[in-house]
């Protein structure tokens, strides 16, 4: 990458940036396994290939592998087999330093006793780079992450969100054709974190740099991700862009995963009316799983008891008010059911009322376990 591509890509047109990072920063993953001891399986077997200009999320529970993933994106981690290479070229071997890459860890990994300036010169001085144009190289990045004031004062009397974009700024200033993010805004309180991940989504597109970012949160992921890849016992479970993994996840565990409780066996099929725990209901689109996947946000819920085809009489057992929408808990004979309802200025039913489900056909969702 030329010292002038990345700090001053928000001056290019997209169409130059994709054309000017495309054979640089794409990543392409085969096969690749790790073991830890001889019992514990981190990877098996993982295929994955990230486009360049992707900010790709790797999502999952603590132990699924996604960690190892990145830190042998980063080569601070070797692969007990496959092969992986980054802009075409195998990088399997290769040691860290040889890689562009640079990596945000959740700690930051700033030194305390320096200034911001000095922690972001510190990578450019070890790689030899003249004062002059060091200099330089900081002052742009520190313009770009609109850092004010900030880069003459000492690491530790920084806030965290100060730290975090530091951290940002000293990995983006070497200039790399990838950016790892390893759970970057985890230690940070909500508010922040959704500040951090405006700003964060807004740098990688003016960038158009490949980020791939580690995260247990769903949400973080759906907001912030241009693909998202769910991670579990070291195998991918599912790769494509939120709204699909989300609205259909490719089985049981991604469906739970992404806050899917809203889960029942289909004991019985006729034509496109399924039968299950909370009666018989019919699917427009009905599939071969033995699953059947309802999302909380799909449901209505109409006052008293109504006929009609997938119509459910239930009673209310719990609200929870968010502001903007509430979260039902509902008994549908004796099976839970859950739903959420925008608050759109009507009457939200309460605790004890007795109500009507209602669910179209086309949100009927069927996967297998």
């Amino acid at each position: 990458m030329t010292d002038t591509l990345t700090l001053e890509a928000a001056d290019t047109s997209s169409t130059e940036m994709e054309e000017s990072t495309r054979d640089a920063s794409s990543i392409e993953m085969q096969g690749l396994h790790k073991r830890f001891g001889r019992n514990t399986v981190a990877l098996d077997g993982v295929d994955l290939v990230i486009e360049a200009g992707e900010f790709f999320t790797l999502l999952g529970p603590s132990g699924c592998g996604k960690t190892t993933l990145l830190r042998i994106l980063a080569g601070l981690e070797e692969a007990d087999a496959g092969r992986l290479a980054i802009g075409g070229r195998d990088v399997t071997e290769v040691p860290p330093h040889q890689r562009s890459v640079n990596t945000v860890f959740q700690s930051y990994a700033l030194f305390p006793h320096l200034s911001v300036r000095e922690n972001l010169a510190f990578g450019l001085k070890m790689r030899g780079m003249p004062p002059e144009q060091r200099e330089a190289r900081v002052a742009k990045i520190a313009e770009f992450i609109q850092l004010g004031d900030l880069v003459e004062r000492r690491v530790d009397q920084l806030s965290g969100g100060q730290r975090q974009r530091i951290a940002l700024a000293r990995a983006l200033v070497n200039e790399p054709d990838v950016l790892l993010l390893d759970e970057p805004l985890s230690a940070l309180d909500a508010g922040l974190r959704s500040q951090l991940q405006v700003e964060l989504l807004r740098v990688q597109k003016r960038l158009g740099m490949t980020f791939v970012f580690v995260t247990h949160d769903q949400d973080e992921a759906m907001v912030m991700s241009d693909r998202i890849a769910v991670l579990n016992g070291g195998v991918i479970q599912q790769v494509g862009p939120p709204r699909e993994v989300y609205e259909h996840p490719a089985n049981a565990f991604v469906a739970r995963f992404m806050g899917h409780d809203n889960l029942y066996p289909i004991s019985a099929r006729d034509g496109d009316r399924l039968t299950t725990p909370l009666g018989v209901l019919r699917g427009e689109a009905v599939g071969e799983g033995d699953l059947l996947l309802i999302r909380p946000e799909t449901l209505d819920l109409l006052p008293g008891e109504q006929q009609g085809d997938n119509r459910l009489p239930a009673t209310v057992t719990e609200r929870l008010y968010r502001g903007s929408h509430a979260e039902y808990r509902l008994e549908v004979g004796e099976t839970t059911l859950q739903a959420t309802l925008n608050n759109r200025g009507r009457r939200l039913p309460e605790v004890g009322d007795r109500v009507t489900v209602s669910v179209a056909p086309e949100d009927l969702v069927t996967l297998s376990e």
